[in-house]
């Protein structure tokens, strides 16, 4: 748009959807197909997990870190799982924001199986992770400026009315154009939730979600374990670049191609995660059975996977021993080296390094436990 004014509110934002011949060219159409494909094995890996729960569990989090340092709240890995499931509130802010992260991803799962994503949704959402209740933003003077010269580079619409009615348009472009295949209005959407800009904050991390979100309505994924935040972190400065040339040259197809491939990639890279995953745990199961064939069970081993920062409680919770034994039994996986007992205050955490190790790293490798080494093992390592 040669007369866009990045200083002037952008209340012209056209509706959707967009003209069909901008957003279903040829390349677009063949790269859905590929990331059609990747979507599929990534739900079959995902499937081969014998508790959903340990994907579930780890994924998210992982997400919700990368969605958070996007927008410069900056947490560890580590502090997500020793405060996921208890004493948050000992945890420090960013820690409380990205946790907050995870839960809104939760919450909007079960919305999405019970219905059709909406705007109250979205404001639900984004008040889950400012841990505020929110409304649709109504001062004026928001802008977006370069972090690095802090010169305007967008001023969303404004007015409370007006928000409203582009958000209406939004959710019935979701619902409604259902001739448009799935993964091509996922990019349209995301653009145009951000170009609204409804809230006062938190805009980007509840459009990454609603992403994720729009994949398990359409039966892409089966749950909320799409990393797709790592694509755009090592791709940032492209992502702010095509949604910029959407809004000035209406530049849909380098914008949907990019998200696109984001998808495609993701999930080869999360899936290749996944098979370690289960790789991970049926030798864990093994060398646990080996070495400790007294208090080896698949659902201990389970446990360890869906808590990597383990307590007491949770072996108590599942059932698997009553406080004391259970205990013992985390003492002894320690001196067999699966776990590494840790403080925290007064309370014992059972970490499980190599899972830790595995779900961080940018490779989907792992090295086997001594005592049960293979000549697979150095493959395996490299």
């Amino acid at each position: 748009m040669a007369d866009f004014d990045p200083k002037t509110p952008f209340n012209e934002l056209p509706e959707l959807p967009p003209p069909i011949d901008l957003i279903e060219t040829t390349e677009i159409l063949k790269t859905c197909i590929k990331a059609r494909v990747a979507l599929a094995e990534l739900k079959q890996a995902a499937e081969l997990i014998p508790n959903s729960a340990v994907l579930v569990n780890a994924l998210p989090l992982l997400e919700a870190r990368a969605s958070s340092e996007i927008e410069n709240i900056v947490t560890t890995t580590d502090k997500l799982f020793e405060f996921a499931d208890i004493a948050e509130d000992k945890a420090d802010a960013a820690t409380k924001e990205a946790l907050r992260y995870r839960t809104a991803l939760y919450e909007g799962s079960k919305m999405v199986k019970r219905g059709m994503m909406t705007t109250d949704m979205a404001i639900h959402i984004c008040s889950t992770i400012k841990g505020m209740e929110l409304d649709l933003r109504a001062e004026s003077g928001t802008t977006l400026k370069s972090r690095m010269t802090g010169e305007v580079i967008y001023t969303p619409p404004v007015g409370q009315k007006l928000l409203q009615g582009k958000l209406d348009n939004w959710a019935e472009f979701m619902h409604n154009d259902i001739e448009i295949d799935p993964l091509v209005r996922m990019a349209v959407q995301h653009y145009q939730f951000e170009a609204i800009h409804p809230f006062s904050d938190g805009n980007g991390r509840t459009g990454r979600i609603l992403n994720i979100l729009f994949l398990v309505k359409h039966g892409l994924l089966n749950s909320p374990i799409l990393y797709l935040s790592r694509f755009i972190i090592q791709n940032k400065a492209d992502y702010y670049r095509l949604l910029k040339k959407v809004t000035h040259e209406q530049d849909w197809s380098a914008w949907i191609l990019f998200i696109l491939n984001g998808v495609e990639e993701t999930c080869s890279w999360t899936t290749e995660k996944i098979k370690a995953i289960r790789e991970l745990m049926e030798h864990t199961a093994e060398y646990t059975q080996t070495s400790l064939p007294k208090i080896y069970t698949w659902e201990l081993v389970e446990v360890l996977f869906k808590q990597p920062y383990c307590r007491i409680a949770n072996l108590v919770d599942a059932g698997i021993a009553k406080r004391q034994t259970a205990s013992v039994y985390l003492k002894q996986l320690c001196d067999i080296g699966i776990l590494k007992e840790v403080k925290s205050g007064r309370e014992a955490i059972f970490v499980h390094p190599k899972y830790i190790e595995l779900l961080t790293g940018e490779e989907n490798v792992w090295v086997y436990y001594s005592g049960i080494e293979t000549e697979a093992e150095q493959v395996v390592a490299d």
